[in-house]
């Protein structure tokens, strides 16, 4: 294709390029990215870099252009770029299997690749909804979630994000109605953690699973919760005979300071889901762990097989990134450089709870979140993290960060700068 102008590009990208969770034409121009490399990209304008504060929506862990991960892909492409996955498979993918459960809460053994974190949890909820059909338990099809949540744009995972004030209200009415749980407070309190265990016991016939997001609620509202309530659920769940399904796919590779959000309570669920940092944020891929009493209660049924399989499902250039990438997290400290961005946010967020508008100022691991207590006006937070030289994408009551793990001190700093700045405007 021939070069185009910035101006150009984007007078193509409003007419043809549908962004997400925006109308088209879109009404605010994009900036253009022309490159990118450890934690900056570049302005394809001349404008200079940005420090990336979302890890490109929390994937890029260890930033952009990583040799380490540029050499697994550059070795994988000479040797094959994909192949089926039904009926073959190939070195990365098992390689991939066998990392991810080594790495995983004890119990998870089995493992179903995917192309995206909304699949890995469509496909959870399928090996729930079927292990109860195979055991002649039709009638436990469907989901307790606590509200804030979000667990992807698909069809089932619709159906358990808050069903109020989220980006998916529109659907009430068509998708399955859901159980829903007030959402969790920050704390631990034995009178919610009560009413989790009564509202799983009444509705216990009639649950397949019940699936959350541990410790941390991403774009639902960057809600943190004490992990003791994970534990409440584990209980509860094994009490009344109901599958557990953990969504890692924000948490997981580290986010919240351990290996997996699960890890802070350590629990095991029956399914955990994980995907974005999966990659290192080199390309699209999730997976869908569960335990043998899952894939056993599969197998006993009428239809002794999981149906579904996506065509890119296991592909190899992805596998082989995920590799190189979880290799590249577990051989260095990472614990201690998330611990590091975590102070660096703490001490550069701290100015902000006192500033008008303000509602809550909050820190675990590398996520910072100051919340207002008005809607953000994105165009301006945005504006004003840019001129701090900073990418944020405030939404809804919030600004956040979820920086690379990567982020040097002072660069963290100015993060944190940037996120002060974007909640003033906003």
């Amino acid at each position: 294709m021939p070069e185009l102008s910035v101006r150009e590009l984007l007078d193509l990208d409003r007419r043809h390029v549908w962004h997400p969770y925006g109308p088209m034409p879109g009404r605010q121009e994009p900036l253009v990215v022309e490159s990118a490399s450890g934690v900056r990209l570049r302005m394809a304008d001349g404008s200079g870099e940005l420090i990336d504060g979302m890890s490109s929506w929390w994937s890029a862990i260890h930033g952009y252009n990583h040799p380490v991960l540029n050499e697994a892909a550059r070795g994988q492409l000479d040797r094959m770029s994909h192949v089926m996955f039904g009926g073959l498979t190939h070195e990365p993918a098992v390689q991939l299997a066998k990392r991810l459960v080594d790495m995983s809460p004890e119990g998870l053994e089995h493992v179903f690749l995917c192309d995206s974190g909304s699949v890995a949890v469509e496909v959870a909820v399928k090996m729930c909804l079927q292990h109860w059909r195979s055991l002649g338990r039709p009638g436990k099809q469907r989901l307790l979630t606590w509200r804030g949540g979000y667990h992807g744009d698909t069809w089932q995972p619709m159906s358990v994000c808050d069903p109020e004030g989220g980006m998916h209200e529109l659907w009430q009415g068509v998708l399955q109605r859901q159980v829903f749980a007030e959402a969790p407070p920050a704390e631990f309190d034995e009178a919610y953690a009560e009413r989790l265990r009564e509202l799983i016991g009444r509705h216990a016939d009639e649950l397949a699973a019940v699936i959350v997001e541990p410790v941390v609620q991403g774009a639902g509202g960057m809600r943190f919760h004490s992990p003791e309530y994970l534990r409440v659920l584990r209980e509860a769940c094994d009490t009344h005979d109901v599958l557990l399904v953990l969504d890692e796919i924000a948490t997981g590779f580290g986010r919240t300071g351990a290996l997996f959000a699960a890890d802070h309570a350590g629990v095991t669920p029956d399914v955990m889901c994980v995907g974005k940092a999966l990659t290192g944020g080199y390309m699209t891929m999730a997976a869908t762990l569960c335990t043998p009493r899952v894939a056993d209660g599969i197998s006993r049924g009428e239809v002794p097989v999981l149906a579904h399989g996506p065509t890119f499902m296991a592909n190899p250039l992805a596998a082989s990134v995920a590799c190189a990438s979880i290799d590249l997290l577990l051989g260095q400290d990472w614990r201690t450089e998330v611990k590091r961005i975590e102070t660096g946010l703490r001490d550069g967020l701290a100015e902000a709870a006192s500033a008008p508008g303000v509602r809550d100022v909050r820190v675990l691991g590398a996520i910072g979140v100051v919340q207002l207590d008005h809607e953000v006006d994105m165009a301006a937070a945005t504006a004003a993290a840019v001129r701090e030289g900073v990418w944020l994408r405030p939404f809804r009551d919030l600004v956040y960060t979820m920086p690379p793990f990567v982020t040097g001190d002072e660069d963290v700093a100015r993060i944190a700068r940037a996120v002060c700045a974007a909640a003033r405007e906003g």
